[in-house]
């Protein structure tokens, strides 16, 4: 009965410490998590009024810090009770020092990607790159074609964005080489007009003056403009063809709906007009669909 009686002592002294430390670890670390959720809804209700996509540069960099933040938090706490535990259960940690330096100089050659991914994470945040809720176009080493999304989540190691087609995207920090932000502090709505070269461009002009004027007094879209529409002019020419550019300030991620208002609204007003719309060529749609995704230059 002696060996019982040992572990019914131990388990009634140290042993309910050490149950006690990962109790107490976990529900800490709960806390934390769920403190920092409360605190990344409030600052997103208080700068957005509901729209994910407007929001202030200083509510992004809170949300992004406040993250990042709770994630530390989290990992400093299980590494202090897994301290704590050794200690419970008699395993002398100075004794470990020696093993602990040659498996941390193991793993430093290994992890020197998730080294780099923190370190590029520390910079994306610090340097206010972009945060969540930005609509964002990722360039990653050997990715192929950019990563295009709305910024869900950004930590130390990570960048996770919803793609337009409800994709989740996971990206390596350290793996980032090109970042096109598309909603910082205001965007560009970019139209390409295709005419033919047998209509007067003046008079597009004036139609496209006339668009520009309907489309900041409509109250639907007065609100996301931050001024009128303006008319660049004639862009490109070609044998059969000259494409006119329009272009409109608006707030950060409403650009794709402005400018497809506004092509809405070009077809309606030359239709009364009375002038047709060629089918633009390819070249033309792959150039408008471009410079649509263009943000604060």
């Amino acid at each position: 009965m002696e060996p019982l009686d040992a572990v019914l002592n131990w388990l009634s002294g140290r042993g309910l410490e050490i149950v006690l430390i990962i109790l107490g670890s976990v529900l800490l670390a709960r806390l934390v998590a769920w403190v920092g959720t409360k605190i990344t809804d409030s600052i997103d209700a208080r700068s957005t009024g509901g729209d994910v996509l407007v929001r202030s540069e200083a509510a992004k960099h809170r949300h992004s810090l406040t993250q990042v933040i709770t994630w530390t938090l989290v990992v400093l706490i299980y590494a202090i009770a897994a301290f704590f535990v050794l200690d419970r259960a008699g395993i002398p940690i100075g004794g470990l020092v020696a093993p602990a330096t040659v498996l941390g100089v193991g793993l430093g050659f290994g992890a020197q990607r998730i080294v780099g991914d923190v370190l590029a994470g520390f910079f994306i945040i610090t340097e206010r790159q972009y945060g969540f809720g930005d609509v964002v176009s990722i360039q990653v080493v050997g990715g192929g074609d950019p990563a295009t999304g709305t910024v869900e989540d950004v930590t130390l190691r990570i960048t996770r964005l919803r793609s337009p087609d409800g994709e989740v995207v996971t990206l390596p920090n350290g793996q980032i080489v090109k970042v096109v932000n598309l909603s910082r502090d205001w965007a560009r709505a970019v139209v390409d007009i295709p005419v033919p070269t047998t209509v007067d461009v003046s008079r597009v002009n004036d139609l496209l003056h006339t668009v520009g004027k309907e489309a900041f007094a409509d109250p639907a879209m007065r609100p996301l403009l931050l001024d009128e529409p303006s008319v660049m002019g004639v862009e490109t020419l070609d044998l059969e063809q000259v494409n006119v550019r329009m272009v409109a300030r608006t707030l950060p991620g409403k650009q794709f709906e402005v400018g497809r208002y506004l092509r809405a609204r070009v077809v309606q007003t030359f239709s009364r007009a009375g002038l047709n719309l060629p089918p633009p060529t390819s070249h033309v749609a792959a150039d408008d669909l471009t410079a649509s995704g263009d943000g604060a230059r």
